[in-house]
């Protein structure tokens, strides 16, 4: 397994980088932490004319906070956003969700921004991103432009970049007060691709019942796929038991349309949908009433 013939290039800077995206377009792919791409190229699903390594470019690697919530360079590896004191405080969905990706030695290479932009549909951080509202700042040799992540991604590995955009950063805003969170998958090892996984969020008013609610698969379509049925269900609702199942069983039949592979049918992704999504939900709701509580 040897990847095709093509052309390196080390920059140092995005304008260089991004001189090099436009010149080469379609033909090039850049080089994060390579955990995706460089399996494809060997298997030459992949033949890059150029490979544009993002490695040397020290001003994508970076994790802070500022006013509006965190932000992370493109390059940021995994592991680092998983250790982050910071991401605990700023963006405890992502860090709970962190443990999740791969094993640890793809996580110390991976990075963030490679993840988002490969647009796996099985990946964990495309559906974390859609649920916590993040935007995706990205970059041309001519323009910038932030994405919201619920427009960022358009169908199978496919996003709204074009050819010669580049993936820079990512916002995930500071969620609401009262807000609580909770991520689950179901893989037949830890560490393999899940069969079904799933991200919540939910907001409480002062009266306990449901002012806003979002919960996003991953390995069920196409990329990250919103339940926004499920999520109305809950609105203006006492989130009870009851309330909970009815909206895990909208999910899982109005929301989603799974396919079936080698490792689980439609039907069973189904059933796995109904019941990731009546844990999300009920820890999210249980994190949101002790929020309220203090």
């Amino acid at each position: 397994m040897k990847p095709a013939a093509f052309d390196y290039f080390a920059p140092r800077t995005q304008a260089e980088a991004l001189d090099l995206l436009a010149s080469y377009g379609d033909d090039a792919k850049l080089l994060a932490g390579g955990q995706s791409l460089v399996p494809t190229m060997n298997f030459r699903l992949a033949q890059p004319a150029a490979l544009i390594d993002l490695n040397g470019i020290d001003e994508l690697f970076f994790i802070r906070e500022d006013k509006s919530g965190l932000r992370c360079g493109a390059m940021t590896r995994q592991r680092s956003v998983e250790r982050s004191a910071l991401v605990r405080r700023a963006a405890p969905l992502l860090h709970e969700a962190m443990p999740h990706i791969a094993h640890s030695q793809i996580r110390n290479r991976g990075t963030i921004g490679g993840s988002l932009a490969h647009a796996d549909p099985a990946a964990e951080l495309p559906a974390l991103a859609v649920a916590l509202d993040a935007r995706m700042y990205v970059r041309s040799v001519t323009d910038t432009r932030w994405v919201a992540a619920r427009d960022f991604y358009v169908g199978l590995f496919t996003t709204a970049m074009l050819p010669e955009e580049m993936l820079v950063e990512v916002a995930f805003p500071t969620l609401p007060p009262g807000s609580g969170w909770a991520f689950d998958e179901v893989a037949r090892q830890h560490g393999n691709y899940a069969m079904c996984g799933a991200a919540a969020v939910v907001g409480l008013d002062g009266g306990g019942a449901v002012e806003d609610a979002r919960l996003v698969f991953l390995s069920v379509g196409e990329g990250p796929v919103e339940a926004k049925r499920a999520a109305d269900l809950l609105i203006g609702e006492r989130p009870t038991e009851t309330a909970i199942r009815a909206a895990a069983a909208t999910a899982a039949t109005q929301d989603i349309d799974p396919v079936g592979d080698i490792h689980a049918g439609p039907a069973f992704r189904r059933h796995l949908s109904r019941t990731v999504a009546e844990r999300v939900l009920s820890k999210a709701i249980e994190k949101a009433a002790e929020a309220g509580r203090h």
